[in-house]
């Protein structure tokens, strides 16, 4: 493999591997927002357990989450020289930007919300964990801004030519609200809330079937499952506002997303399918004209095809965008089905009883990863063959020094050592789970908290 490659390989990996841990965070931060405020508003001391215990898993995330995501800020001046230049101006605001309004109030709060029971009032302890909710939301907004405007730019002016080239602001809020980033802001934002609301419904589903914690289960399960249930239906419009954007500002990514080869015909929308680069043709089962109805309301309305691009400003794999955007679109689909027979059944009063569904909740955990993993990988390589759309390409912002060896070596590095993090943070994860929401006469386990509310809670409601 050449640099190219393996720079990205290496990217890929590691965003992907630090994208596991933001989303969670965002979502489940959100939750333990309503759980406290339910404490608060009804006094009820279960729902008290509830935010402490979340908590704990929400650090454990939230130290993971940070560690990752250093790795990736060296990463573009040791591999990504050329791009660090040209964007550095943009990019530097926004990350400025992070720090000063996102990550300063999350981590600014985060010890009172760790450390703050009993030492704080109630009052203030959950405007602590309010803060720290809103500090990983808006830490989320700046990263999307700063990558919305690879995929729209505005607000810049280029300046220099050839490697001393660079893009300088003109405009901060024109570059802030670019076409693209209010729209994916929103989506990022609620795939993160689906994310965090379904590790709340896998754990309690765990604990429901196991036939422990059951009425902590029960009641942590509702609210979560409601955040589940609207932002699963938000996401429908939300992710069908952010395609009319791709449409009109990337067009060569919407066509490979469906893949639409014709110059200027009607464009199929694909349930499934294969796109042959080589043929240029895809095949598989098809609403006829569905895309064109999508984008213009018209089934027969002309939309742009890949043949209509120059072979070199085509994305550089049709079938990896097609593919990963059709998975995104298909969990999309089942989270909506699943929350409206889940919401059915939870009104009947008959949702718990039935152990199958408990066992959907318990894995479908995973499919909020993958499909947040798909939009990413579907945005990212349908604009390719350009790092920043139309202005500087991917090939062209490699850093110059750098040999294949050496990424070769990194990466080969990065992904034990990631590997090694991972199996720790499922390790550690998995103990907390075990350990349960609070200690019961008869736990093993030896760092039982013996707090006066968990022995309350042990005492009335037990394993």
């Amino acid at each position: 493999m050449d640099v190219e490659i393996l720079s990205r390989v290496q990217f890929a990996l590691t965003i992907s591997f630090h994208y596991i841990y933001p989303p969670l965070s965002i979502g489940l931060g959100l939750v333990m927002v309503l759980f406290e405020g339910i404490y608060l508003k009804t006094g009820n001391k279960l729902f008290e357990a509830m935010t402490r215990f979340y908590t704990k898993i929400f650090a454990l995330i939230f130290g993971i989450g940070v560690a990752t995501g250093i790795v990736m800020e060296f990463e573009f001046g040791t591999n990504w020289a050329v791009y660090s230049k040209y964007v550095g101006d943009i990019f530097g605001s926004a990350l400025a930007a992070e720090g000063i309004f996102a990550f300063a109030l999350e981590s600014g709060f985060l010890g009172i919300l760790l450390f703050g029971w009993n030492r704080v009032s109630k009052g203030v302890h959950f405007f602590a964990t309010v803060m720290v909710t809103l500090g990983s939301m808006f830490s989320a907004i700046w990263i999307v801004v700063a990558n919305s405007w690879q995929q729209t730019p505005a607000g810049y002016h280029i300046v220099g030519e050839g490697l001393d080239a660079r893009a300088e602001i003109t405009d901060f809020w024109a570059m802030v609200f670019n076409p693209s980033s209010v729209d994916r802001i929103l989506h990022v934002w609620v795939g993160a809330f689906i994310a965090g609301a379904f590790l709340v419904l896998s754990i309690s589903a765990y604990y429901i079937i196991k036939k422990r914690y059951v009425e902590f289960a029960v009641k942590s399960f509702k609210p979560a499952f409601w955040v589940f249930a609207v932002s699963s239906m938000l996401q429908l419009f939300i992710g069908h506002r952010s395609a009319d954007i791709v449409a009109v500002y990337q067009p060569a990514k919407l066509a490979a997303m469906e893949g639409h080869f014709d110059t200027l015909g009607k464009a199929d929308m694909y349930v499934v399918g294969y796109v042959d680069k080589k043929n240029e043709t895809t095949s598989g089962i098809k609403i006829p004209g569905g895309l064109s109805f999508l984008v213009h309301q018209d089934f027969d309305a002309p939309v742009k095809g890949l043949k209509s691009f120059k072979p070199e400003d085509r994305p550089n794999s049709p079938n990896t965008v097609f593919q990963t955007y059709h998975l995104m679109i298909s969990i999309g689909m089942f989270f909506i089905a699943l929350s409206l027979y889940a919401g059915y059944l939870l009104w009947k009063g008959k949702l718990f009883d039935k152990k199958w569904m408990m066992y959907v909740f318990l894995w479908g955990v995973l499919l909020p990863q993958l499909a947040n993993q798909a939009g990413w990988f579907a945005a990212e390589t349908g604009r390719q063959p350009w790092v920043v759309y139309g202005l500087l390409r991917t090939s062209d912002a490699l850093s110059k020094a750098v040999t294949a060896n050496q990424v070769m070596f990194s990466l080969i590095m990065f992904t034990v050592v990631y590997i090694l993090l991972f199996s720790l943070f499922v390790f550690l994860l998995n103990r907390k789970i075990q350990h349960g929401p609070f200690y019961a006469e008869g736990d093993d386990d030896k760092e039982e908290d013996h707090s006066p509310l968990h022995k309350a809670m042990a005492d009335e409601f037990g394993k």
